[in-house]
């Protein structure tokens, strides 16, 4: 889709709905439609979809508390995100999707086609944050999650410019692995402005970021996933247990190894040679995976 230019930046605003969102393409092509992992954004996606084929429409979405969309108190209700990005699919009339979403988001993919699985024709769950059907047990209360417990929440969140933030990343791990062209959109449209103008902050703030991960029991996908029939592509990157990296990180597979066979209508890609940031990474690959499907 490298004809297809820069996107076109929107606003979708219903109810407590508060979205940006940027389109690619022409509506009347097949639709896919990308979320994004938690702390990153839309324009993530950039390098991926510039790798797709012409001849598709493209809607990537900021989701709730990233980017440029609505900022709440709090992100540990998974359920919120996924009334947010299906209230866009029918607010704006979508159908015959693709729908693409990598770690949360893929989770949050998993939510809105069990609610609409009429306006899917398939999905493509880049290594979902979908982790073994006992982690769900017991979920703790809301009111018990704190995100200050989580390291995430002391990110820097300060920033001279994107490309000080380029400079500061790209030695290290895992942004290392990332190609850099993907590491420069993840600065440059993961940093708004301070209202002085002095700097920069993080387009996802750090507590916002941390009580994502906090909130990851929120929603059990387990029965959305045993009576979900749509075919559906799972990219499962390296484990610990692949020996790619020494230690248990952000940049191993959340995805249980056995989430295929519970699957009704599913394949599992096992791509041990690429982290869990497998778009960042290698997004022509992610791309081919996303225009073919299971043919691939």
């Amino acid at each position: 889709m490298n004809e297809a230019g820069q996107p076109t930046e929107k606003r979708f605003r219903q109810g407590g709905t508060d979205l940006c969102y940027f389109e690619w393409g022409n509506p009347d092509d097949q639709t896919i439609l990308m979320v994004h992992a938690t702390g990153f954004h839309a324009r993530c996606w950039d390098k991926t979809i510039a790798a797709l084929p012409s001849g598709y429409h493209v809607i990537a979405v900021d989701q709730r508390g990233h980017g440029r969309s609505y900022k709440p108190d709090s992100l540990s209700d998974w359920s919120l995100m996924g009334r947010d990005v299906g209230a866009l699919v029918a607010g704006l009339g979508l159908e015959n999707i693709v729908g693409v979403g990598h770690s949360m988001g893929a989770h949050v993919i998993v939510q809105i086609a069990d609610v609409m699985p009429e306006r899917f024709e398939r999905l493509v769950l880049v290594d979902p944050t979908i982790t073994a059907p006992d982690a769900y047990e017991n979920p703790p209360a809301s009111a018990d999650i704190d995100p200050n417990q989580n390291p995430v929440s002391r990110r820097r969140n300060s920033w001279k410019s994107p490309e000080a933030m380029f400079s500061a990343f790209k030695d290290r791990h895992p942004f290392s692995l990332w190609q850099p062209d993907v590491l420069m959109d993840y600065c440059q449209y993961g940093l708004l402005a301070e209202d002085d103008g002095a700097g920069y902050v993080l387009a996802c703030p750090p507590y916002l970021e941390a009580s994502v991960y906090e909130g990851f029991r929120s929603v059990d996908p387990y029965p959305l996933v045993k009576r979900n029939t749509l075919p559906a592509t799972i990219l499962r990157a390296q484990s610990a247990d692949d020996d790619v990296t020494a230690a248990r990180d952000f940049a191993n597979s959340p995805t249980w190894p056995k989430l295929v066979d519970i699957y009704p209508n599913a394949q599992e890609v096992h791509i041990p040679e690429l982290t869990h940031f497998m778009p960042m990474q290698d997004p022509k690959r992610i791309a081919s995976y996303i225009a073919a499907g299971a043919d691939t």
